[in-house]
């Protein structure tokens, strides 16, 4: 007898997801979390151009020619105990910011922490940008990578 799949009656949370940055090499990664993140959301726009002709008797023809990809996160600065070194993972991407060529790119990826089938990976160019704020606020950072070639699904590595 075989089980019937189970039907999906929950709401899905945002804090589901996970960034990681590559800091190790390509060869031999070394997946390490952004931590502190406080807001995530990402976004694979496509581009469609009119590809529309006489023999389509009116209707409209598009074809699919590229796509873009960008990641923002939010995240809180996490800093030592005697507040003198940062998140290595925050001053990766920290350094990247300042860079050119490829040392101007993470290589990220970012996935469904509970093991869900989503998740993602690829290169990108990250934007630092301080947020600021009065005395008690917390030192947050808004980050938004824009790819650089392609955003590919991956086989999450936390999938049971």
């Amino acid at each position: 007898m075989t089980t019937p799949p189970q039907t999906a009656t929950e709401t899905a949370l945002a804090r589901r997801w996970k960034l990681e940055i590559n800091m190790g090499t390509a060869d031999e990664p070394d997946w390490q979390p952004c931590l502190g993140i406080t807001e995530f959301g990402w976004s694979a726009a496509p581009n469609h151009e009119d590809s529309s002709e006489y023999d389509g008797e009116g209707w409209a023809g598009n074809d699919k020619t590229g796509q873009a990809w960008e990641v923002v996160a939010t995240f809180n600065r996490k800093v030592s105990a005697d507040s003198t070194t940062y998140s290595p993972v925050h001053e990766a991407i920290r350094l990247a910011f300042f860079a050119n060529g490829d040392a101007s790119k993470n290589h990220l990826r970012f996935l469904d922490r509970k093991g869900g089938p989503e998740a993602y990976e690829g290169h990108a160019l990250p934007v630092w940008e301080p947020q600021g704020g009065p005395y008690t606020a917390l030192d947050q950072i808004q980050c938004t990578w824009t790819g650089t070639g392609p955003l590919t699904p991956i086989t999450n590595p936390l999938a049971a």
